[in-house]
């Protein structure tokens, strides 16, 4: 039973699906938005239908501000180490320190034969995982070298590599799947016992915890516990559903840090009756003012066109295409990226946050009816957008029809917002989101 005193985090593990690119984007997006500290991503370079972890890191680092991002965890056979290393420590200097690095010896050794990698015995692959951590570092004091002391999380099972991971490691990353727990006592035991042998203290090595997401009241009581008795302080909640997100970085993980907190003060734990909900109204702030944000980028893009700066007749092309222009988002991909975003903030008002509130406070009906039938307005305006992008394609006329349904947008959004922080913040705050 040992809680090791480490900061909590929490994050998301994502599906770097290809099939949904911008939506594997935008959940990341959503992880920042919802207060959560760490983006996640599978790496399996053998699996056709996944885009790079790496090439989504990137892209996800230059969307966003404060959110770090790692694999969970790198193929290690199909990443030489030194370039691994450089491409992670790029990274970090980029993104202004924001990079860590799981590091896993490989599973799926038919896949990855198939890519053109080694056939490893698990003694050959731990081996090769001990060498790759040096290599990782050496590079790193050689240079370029991260701008922060970068974190090699471990996802290791067997005694070994458990051993390894107290012995180099920084971290030690299971999955529930695969280490329930009930097991986790004897795997620290095990990363505890290597680390005082290698005259390291079993504090240095975070334990991370990815967890299978949960409708169960008592979730937040339970990942607690595990913070509490099992040391584990990185919580990352394997789902690419927009709703277990939003309550992920909303509702559970506040809930969490009190009651964990509180414990490590000695102090009665928090009330059970009511969730826990400080900050639940900041929290909705927070998430228009990133909207409020995007749509400004939008407003600026349009009038980049308009102005010339952006070649009209390239711009078409690109859209056509939904890719990125060379030096900055083309006026369709940014456009559409942004309404999904929109949408999948309304949609988990509509479908979870306001029967919440109607069921605590009845009084909150007709502010909530007239919330609702704005969402409908809102995406009638986005579909607006979307008709004027084609129309920009279609001809030179359509920029003037683009302009006029991005400011309705514009207008109707801002005013939507304001409505509804002036009428919702305080009721979020005493009865959260539901």
């Amino acid at each position: 039973m040992t809680d090791y005193g480490h900061e909590l985090q929490f994050g998301t593990f994502l599906t770097p699906d290809a099939a949904q690119a911008d939506r594997v984007v935008e959940l990341a997006l959503l992880t920042e938005t919802a207060g959560l500290d760490l983006a996640t991503f599978q790496d399996h370079p053998y699996q056709r239908r996944f885009l790079d972890a790496w090439a989504v890191i990137a892209t996800v680092l230059a969307r966003t501000s404060s959110l770090r991002v790692t694999a969970n965890v790198t193929n290690l056979p199909l990443r030489p180490p030194h370039v691994l290393a450089t491409t992670v420590a790029s990274l970090d200097v980029l993104s202004r320190g924001r990079v860590e690095l799981g590091l896993g010896a490989g599973a799926f050794w038919d896949g990855i034969v198939q890519m053109g990698g080694p056939r490893r015995t698990p003694g050959e692959a731990l081996r090769a995982l001990d060498e790759g951590i040096g290599v990782v570092r050496a590079t790193w004091e050689r240079g370029p070298a991260p701008v922060h002391d970068v974190q090699v999380w471990i996802g290791a099972i067997g005694p070994r590599m458990l051993e390894l991971t107290g012995r180099v490691g920084d971290g030690w990353l299971p999955s529930q799947s695969y280490v329930p727990p009930e097991s986790l006592a004897e795997r620290n035991a095990r990363i505890d016992d290597a680390a005082t042998a290698a005259g390291r203290s079993p504090v240095d090595v975070r334990r991370l915890y990815n967890v299978s997401p949960s409708a169960d009241p008592a979730w937040a009581e339970w990942l607690a516990e595990l913070a509490l008795t099992e040391g584990m302080s990185t919580f990352i909640v394997g789902s690419d559903d927009p709703a277990a997100i939003h309550r992920f970085g909303a509702e559970v993980a506040p809930a969490v840090r009190e009651l964990v907190a509180a414990e490590r003060a000695g102090a009665p734990s928090p009330a059970r009756a009511e969730p826990v909900v400080a900050g639940v109204g900041s929290h909705l702030v927070d998430v228009h003012d990133h909207l409020r944000a995007e749509l400004t980028q939008v407003l600026d893009l349009v009038g980049q066109v308009e102005a010339g700066t952006l070649d009209a007749g390239r711009a078409r092309g690109v859209i056509n295409e939904m890719t990125m222009r060379q030096n900055e988002w083309t006026l369709g991909a940014y456009c559409q990226s942004y309404c999904r975003l929109v949408a999948t903030h309304h949609t988990i008002e509509d479908s979870s946050v306001f029967p919440h509130l109607r069921r605590r406070d009845p009084s909150l009906g007709p502010v909530l009816d007239r919330l609702e039938q704005e969402h409908h307005v809102i995406h009638g305006a986005l579909e607006d957008v979307d008709r004027a992008l084609v129309a920009v394609v279609s001809g030179p006329d359509g920029l003037v029809e683009l302009r006029a349904a991005v400011d309705r947008l514009a207008q109707t959004l801002t005013e939507h917002l304001a409505y509804e922080e002036t009428q919702l913040v305080g009721p979020l705050d005493r009865y959260g989101f539901g």
